[in-house]
Order: structure tokens, then sequence, then C-alpha cells
């Protein structure tokens, strides 16, 4: 693919404001770029990673890499969104499945909360939700008595989510 000086400049100065759908991808081919979705944290999970789901099925999903081996519990990270050495992003239970999933920055809930929103558009998006004992924000998951969702609010802004087990052994 070529891209000419003048494009270049207009795509770094942002003077070009095309959706990326309207891009070629490259000449000829047909090919176009689209702009990824948003990914979403549902009640029931992190696209085909459920909550709740047995390790092998979690495996099975291809966007786990694994981090740590327990006696009760196993840690990875998605695929591409590594977290660091002293964090995961999934918890898995060899009694209770999927215990926890910590999606990557981006990720939204169904009713828009994401890292980066206010504690006023947390409240807002679930107005039963409450702070508990270790100043986590949770809420029961809509349609899944299962699960809650948690928020971490630092400095009036949501710095982490997750959905978790209600019942699990993989943490406190």
């Amino acid at each position: 693919m070529h891209i000419t000086k003048k494009a270049l400049a207009c795509a770094l100065t942002g003077a070009l404001a095309l959706p990326l759908a309207a891009v070629p991808a490259s000449a000829g081919t047909g090919a176009t770029l689209t702009a990824a979705k948003p990914d979403r944290l549902t009640s029931h999970g992190y696209g085909p990673l459920k909550i709740g789901a047995s390790e092998r099925d979690a495996l099975r999903t291809g966007l786990l890499v694994r981090k740590s081996r327990g006696r009760w519990c196993d840690g990875f990270d998605i695929k591409g969104h590594p977290t660091g050495h002293d964090d995961l992003a999934v918890y898995i239970s060899k009694k209770y499945g999927v215990a926890m999933i910590q999606p990557p920055r981006g990720t939204r809930t169904p009713q828009g909360v994401h890292v980066g929103s206010t504690l006023h558009e947390l409240r807002r998006a679930y107005p039963g939700i409450r702070q508990d004992v270790h100043k986590f924000w949770t809420i029961t998951a809509p349609r899944n008595n299962r699960a809650y969702y948690q928020f971490e609010v630092r400095r009036d802004r949501v710095t982490m989510m997750a959905l978790d087990l209600k019942v699990q052994d993989c943490f406190n």
C-alpha cells in the first residue's frame, strides 16, 4: 500500500477526518478497515468468556494466557492485554470456574460505565450500587444473581472494573 506525503500529513494533523470504514485498506483489493466496537463486560462475561465457566471452557475461547497456577485457582491475562507483574485479569477456581474477569481498558458495561467514568455516572447507571467493606463499589449483575460488578473509584473516577462470582475461593 502506498501512502502519499500529503495523505500522511493530513492523517497526522487530523485534517482528514474520515471514518475508518471509508478508508481502503489496500488499493485494488476492495478490503476496508472498520472501527472496532468497544468490548462489553456484560452480566455474564466478556465476549465468549463466561463467568462461572470451567477452566477448560474458558481456555477454549482462545482469550487467555496463563500467568500463574495455584492450589485452588489459576490466574490469567487476556491475550494482547498484559496486566503487569503483580496483577491478573482472570481468576479461575478449580471448584467454581471463572471467578473474576477484569477486562482491558476501553471495555464498557452495557450501561456505558468504563474506566474513567465518574462516580456520578456510575451511580446513575447502577442506582442500587453500594460501597463494600473494602471500599469497592458493588452491585449484583443485572439478570445474573450469581455474579456482581465491582468498581474501584479513586478521586471520583472509576479506575478498575470487574465481574466477580459471588461464591468463589480465589480472593476475599
